[in-house]
C-alpha cells in the first residue's frame, strides 16, 4: 500500500480513537515492564485487575526480587499462565538488581536479556516508559495491519520491519496504539464489523469482500 494511503487511513483512526494510548496501569518503569510481561496472552484488562495488589506488595525490582513464587502466583492466578509469569517476574528483578542497578535498561538489546522479556515486550517499555519511537507488534497490530493492507507478511518481525518502512518514524508509537484500538473495537479477529468502518473504502479485506 501507498504510503499517502496509509497516513490517510491513520488520519481517520486518529479521528475514531482520539485517545489511543497504553490501556495498562502503572507508575513507574518496573511497573509497566511487569505489567507488559504479564499481559502475554491475556488483555490488559486482565491485567490491570491483579496489578494493584501485586504492586502493593511488590512496588520495585528488589521486593520482588526476593519474593516467595507462591505469594507472586496467588497475587495473578486470575490471568493465564500465572505460574509462569510469576517464575519469569521474579527472576527478571533479580536481574534488574544484580545487573541494573534497580533500574529497567533503556535499550533493546538490555531489555531481551531479561527473563520472559522478548521484542514485542521491550519496545513497548522503550516507547512508553523512554519515549522512544517503536512499533510493537501485537496479535491485533499483526491481524489489522495485515487485513487493511499496510503489509502483506507472514510473520511478526517482517510485518513490523514492513510497518517501519512504510509509516514514518516520529508516528510509529502512536500508529501502535491506533491499530490496537482498531482490532479491539471494530477490526476484530472473527466478526470485523466492516459495515461500521469508516477505513472500508481503503481497505484490501474489504474490498475482496
Amino acid at each position: 500500500m501507498k504510503r499517502e494511503t496509509v497516513l490517510t487511513i491513520l488520519k481517520l483512526l486518529d479521528r475514531i480513537y482520539p485517545n489511543a494510548g497504553c490501556a495498562l496501569n502503572y507508575q513507574t518503569p518496573f511497573q509497566l515492564l511487569i505489567a507488559v510481561v504479564l499481559s502475554a496472552q491475556t488483555t490488559d484488562k486482565s491485567v490491570n485487575n491483579v496489578t494493584p495488589l501485586l504492586f502493593e506488595q511488590y512496588p520495585d525490582p528488589s521486593s520482588l526480587a526476593a519474593a516467595d513464587q507462591d505469594d507472586v502466583a496467588e497475587c495473578i492466578r486470575r490471568i493465564g499462565m500465572y505460574r509462569t509469569k510469576s517464575r519469569n517476574i521474579i527472576s527478571l528483578s533479580a536481574k534488574l538488581v544484580s545487573d541494573y542497578g534497580s533500574e529497567v535498561p533503556d535499550d533493546y538489546e538490555s531489555l531481551v536479556s531479561l527473563p520472559g522479556v522478548g521484542r514485542k515486550t521491550a519496545n513497548v517499555v522503550l516507547a512508553e516508559a523512554f519515549g522512544h519511537q517503536r512499533i510493537a507488534v501485537d496479535t491485533h497490530v499483526f491481524r489489522v495491519s495485515n487485513r487493511i493492507g499496510f503489509t502483506s507478511e507472514k510473520d511478526v518481525l517482517r510485518t513490523e520491519m514492513e510497518l517501519m518502512r512504510t509509516i514514518p518514524e516520529e508516528m510509529w508509537s502512536h500508529s501502535h496504539h491506533l491499530l490496537i484500538f482498531h482490532g479491539r473495537n471494530l477490526c476484530q479477529a472473527r466478526n470485523p464489523h466492516c459495515s461500521e468502518c469508516a477505513v472500508s473504502p481503503y481497505c484490501r479485506y474489504f474490498k475482496e469482500l
